[in-house]
């Protein structure tokens, strides 16, 4: 399958980054390469690393770019990994600063669309959900080995769903007849545990998306290390530099939100002290003091931007 993405908020994360031609950049998300395109664009004499968990992401985003760089000055580098080890890949090659970093969060319209990835519940396909195939766990792992009170904690945890405790006891129940091997299974046992009037009284989301999400997030990890890798990734930036980041769920953006308040504000002092005793300084200015969002015309064109979101801080 062709790895087709519609970049979000292309056009603010542009601006967002304050691009300069000599610049070093980092896509952490390289994805498609939907957003690297135009970063690159705007290198004359610069230099973009593109980091990305997904082999597929990887071979379809170079040869995108490679396209644009023999007609540009700017150099790409694209490396297999995860953002969170954003330093120790960054040093792998020799850079110690960047110019400015950019993180589209969450699941490609790519991994999306391929049915065979197991992210979609619109396509019957073996449990998988692994943004990288060659390490770590599947969906299918833990729908079949996890207790049932695991299973309901990341559910509500990590989906926000208010059936987490009925959908993990019917998954329980129907696994002890036979193993839950596709995404199709699974959609079943969410429409059999959720009654049907509250399934027809929801917002119109599909009554699997809260499942499927905390599925996915679970698989791979993306929660836990998120603050960290902001912090790491904010230290990278030279002063002037810029860190944006695009989040599709509230609880990714809860952690954006309040990590880069806490870094443009990390005082603890109480709020009766006159001055500033514990010496803790800021390292960030916001630059969004409110999340950026899609504009209708943009989604018209592309509906799964709705519930994005981009914050951008200023390194000081």
């Amino acid at each position: 399958m062709e790895f087709k993405h519609k970049s979000v908020l292309l056009d603010e994360c542009l601006e967002g980054l304050a691009i300069r031609g000599d610049g070093v950049y980092m896509d952490g998300t390289l994805g498609g390469g939907g957003h690297s395109s135009e970063i690159i664009r705007r290198l004359v004499s610069g230099r973009l690393i593109g980091i990305d968990r997904d082999m597929d992401a990887i071979h379809a985003a170079s040869a995108r770019i490679k396209k644009i760089t023999d007609e540009t000055g700017g150099t790409f580098d694209a490396l297999h990994g995860n953002f969170h080890d954003a330093p120790e890949l960054l040093a792998s090659i020799g850079v110690e600063k960047i110019s400015g970093a950019l993180l589209d969060l969450g699941v490609s319209s790519y991994q999306l669309d391929e049915g065979a990835r197991g992210f979609s519940y619109h396509a019957d396909a073996p449990l998988d959900m692994r943004m990288d195939r060659s390490q770590g766990i599947t969906a299918r792992d833990i729908v079949n080995e996890w207790s049932d009170k695991e299973i309901a904690r990341i559910l509500r945890d990590y989906g926000e769903e208010n059936w987490a405790v009925q959908i993990a006891r019917v998954l329980c129940d129907r696994r002890k007849k036979q193993p839950i091997e596709t995404t199709g299974q699974l959609v079943d046992i969410i429409d059999a545990a959720i009654p049907k009037k509250v399934r027809q009284q929801g917002d119109g989301a599909h009554p699997a998306r809260r499942t499927f999400q905390a599925l996915r997030i679970a698989v791979n990890d993306e929660l836990a290390p998120l603050e960290q890798a902001l912090r790491d990734i904010s230290g990278l930036l030279e002063p002037g530099g810029r860190l944006c980041v695009i989040a599709f769920h509230s609880l990714e953006d809860r952690v954006v939100k309040n990590t880069f308040k806490n870094l443009a504000d990390p005082c603890t002092c109480p709020k009766s002290f006159p001055v500033c005793v514990c010496g803790k300084k800021p390292t960030v200015k916001l630059i969004t003091r409110k999340p950026i969002t899609a504009s209708e015309e943009e989604l018209k064109e592309n509906p799964r931007a709705r519930s994005a979101t981009l914050r951008i801080v200023e390194k000081l």
